[in-house]
Order: structure tokens, then sequence, then C-alpha cells
């Protein structure tokens, strides 16, 4: 198995794409700290995916968390191998109507505790040469509308990304990007609340379907947490059917 004797942090690790990388990393043999705050999900989860997975109920917004969160996956599993940033929480609206509280809880739950997780991580994974995969948005790289401040939080999260690729290359570590799209039930809500926006987002992907959470999203973020990925860092892998070519 691929990433067997592997430990990872999941952020948002008991719903949608977080949930999907941790069954996936499961089936390849890693164990899981998922964190989360749906208590529910949480254990539904352990529920299903036996002991590979422990559930921690933390709020990521809090910086002093990110040192709870990296110590906790120690005490379970004694090491800390791949550090996955996947939680992130954001409200659209135009951009003349954008609040400072709406970039605050952008930035909040998604660009401040990245760093703060890939801070506190950073030891462990340089004693392992272990992997960071943090997350974008295809809202930040086309400047979607009604995605300020989404778009300019994931944009930030690509750039503090490249800066570890760069800084941390030598203690063995590699930092990826992966922007996705994936049909979880955030995604599902909306289309649920917005009649005819489904065939609309299909329109601009050429493989004309929303990706799955564990088969199409889980299973690059194996790869990336993998040996496979090894001589790669500081890459945005656009796993969204084509919606984004990168040049």
């Amino acid at each position: 198995m691929r990433l067997a004797e592997k430990t990872a942090i999941v952020t948002g690790g008991a719903g949608g794409i977080g949930r999907g990388i941790t069954r996936a990393f499961v089936k390849e043999g890693a164990s899981v700290l998922a964190v989360d705050i749906n208590d529910e999900a949480g254990a539904a989860l352990v529920d299903e995916l036996g002991d590979a997975v422990r559930f921690l109920n933390a709020d990521i917004s809090i910086e002093a968390n990110a040192m709870k969160i990296v110590a906790a996956a120690v005490e379970a599993f004694g090491a800390v191998d791949v550090l996955v940033n996947n939680a992130h929480a954001s409200r659209q609206a135009p951009l003349l109507e954008t609040t400072q509280e709406m970039l605050d809880l952008s930035f909040g739950t998604g660009f401040y505790p990245t760093f703060w997780l890939m801070k506190a991580a950073h030891a462990h994974l340089a004693e392992r040469g272990g992997s960071v995969i943090n997350f974008a948005s295809g809202a930040g790289i086309n400047g979607h509308p009604t995605q300020g401040s989404y778009a300019a939080a994931k944009e930030a999260i690509r750039g503090i990304s490249r800066v570890a690729a760069n800084e941390w290359a030598l203690d063995g570590i590699n930092v990826n990007i992966i922007s996705p799209l994936a049909l979880t039930e955030g995604v599902e809500n909306y289309i649920e609340a917005n009649p005819g926006i489904e065939k609309r987002l299909l329109a601009g992907t050429p493989m004309r379907r929303f990706g799955d959470p564990e088969s199409d999203i889980g299973r690059v973020a194996v790869f990336l947490a993998s040996e496979d990925a090894s001589y790669m860092t500081g890459q945005t892998l656009m796993v969204d059917g084509g919606s984004v070519m990168l040049r």
C-alpha cells in the first residue's frame, strides 16, 4: 500500500472532500487524525474506518489549536508524515458588498490555519521527509464573481505554499496544492438552492461531471502524500475535470 506506516492530519476530515481524502488515505494504509467540528460526522467516520482514524473536534480558527492538533496526532500515532489543510469556510457576495467580516471568516478558517498548522507540523514533517497538501480553487485562479473573500484567501494559500516549497525543500518536505471540483454536500446544497447552476458549472468542465471526493480528489492526495511525488513541490494540481488548464 502506498501510504503504509504514514500518519496524516486532515482538517475538515469528517465531511466533503476531507472525508474523501481520509477514506482514500486509510485504504492505502495510512493512519489519520481527522480534525473537524462535527462530532456526529466524526463518530460515523471512526465507526466506518476503525482504529486507523482518530477524530478530534478542534476549531482551527484558534491559533493555539494548531500545536494541539499536531500534538494529538503524535500522541495517537507517534509521528506526522502528511499535513492536509482542507478545511475552509466563506460567504459569497459581490465585491462591493464584501465586508471585513467576510474577509475575516475566509482568512480565519482558510489561510491562517493553513499557515499555523504548517509551522506547527514543520519539525515533525522534517524528521520524516513529509508532505504538505494545501487547497486552492478555480474561484481564485479565475476570479469568479461573488467569490472575493474566498478567492483572496485561496490565492494567499497558493502564495505561502510556494514560499514553503522553496524554503523547506532542503528539509525534505514537499508542499503541493490541489484545486478541486467535487460533488460534496455543500455543492449539492448550492445546486439545489440555485436552479440551473449545475448545467452552467458543467458546461465549463470538459469532462462534464463533478469529481468524487474519494476516488478523484482523494486519490490525487494519495499520490502527493506518497513516495511517487517525492520530486514534486510547489505545484498546483487542477483536479477539476479540465475546468482550469494552467499554463
